[in-house]
């Protein structure tokens, strides 16, 4: 079961990941720990990203699709994995697409988890004025001017994901405004069908 999760900042995909992780048995691959995990282990594509980040520049696409390529390979991902943060963008998409088919792999499920973001952002400023309120410091990540930026960054470069894998007919839409319980109960009437039974 190979799955991406779509959806804006704040829209509970964490939450959604960890109740996917448990039920399923699947880990959870973020890109960001996978890079570090690669750059430690002295991996050839870690290496690589390596002497990038030491130059002050951003890896490229083609590095982190190596390095997703290599985690899951790995024997915990074997029945599985949940994309986390990536892709992010169309061309993201493609080069992934490409890779998982040069494995004889394909995408079992891209669910979004539809939010309504002008109540999220009311959502971050409630709970900034909340912390305030308990005479606590709000962090940097929880500000609603920097939530809003990190909103603006997923419209520009994630959000055409929608389209490009609902032109693929793969996309499938969940109202994430739900209690988490019944977002959980909608994601797994849709994963369900697509568990791979555990190899004896």
């Amino acid at each position: 079961m190979r799955i991406i999760l779509l959806g804006p900042p704040g829209a509970g995909k964490g939450t959604q990941s960890e109740r996917i992780v448990q039920r399923f048995g699947i880990p959870q691959l973020s890109t960001g720990d996978m890079l570090r995990a690669a750059v430690a282990a002295g991996t050839p594509v870690g290496l690589e990203a390596k002497a990038v980040m030491e130059s002050g520049g951003l890896v490229s696409d083609r590095i982190v699709v190596g390095i997703v390529a290599d985690r899951i390979e790995e024997p915990d991902a074997r029945r599985g994995f949940i994309l986390d943060g990536f892709p992010r963008t169309v061309a993201q998409a493609e080069a992934l697409s490409a890779m998982l088919a040069g494995k004889g792999l394909n995408l079992s499920a891209v669910i979004e988890l539809k939010v309504d973001e002008a109540a999220l952002v009311g959502r971050i400023e409630n709970r900034a004025a909340e912390t305030l309120a308990r005479g606590q410091a709000v962090r940097k990540d929880d500000t609603p001017e920097v939530f809003k930026q990190r909103l603006e960054a997923y419209r520009a470069q994630t959000a055409p994901l929608s389209a490009y894998y609902a032109g693929k007919g793969m996309l499938q839409t969940i109202d994430g405004m739900q209690p988490i319980d019944k977002v959980t109960a909608d994601l797994m009437a849709v994963l369900e069908p697509h568990e791979e039974p555990v190899a004896s």
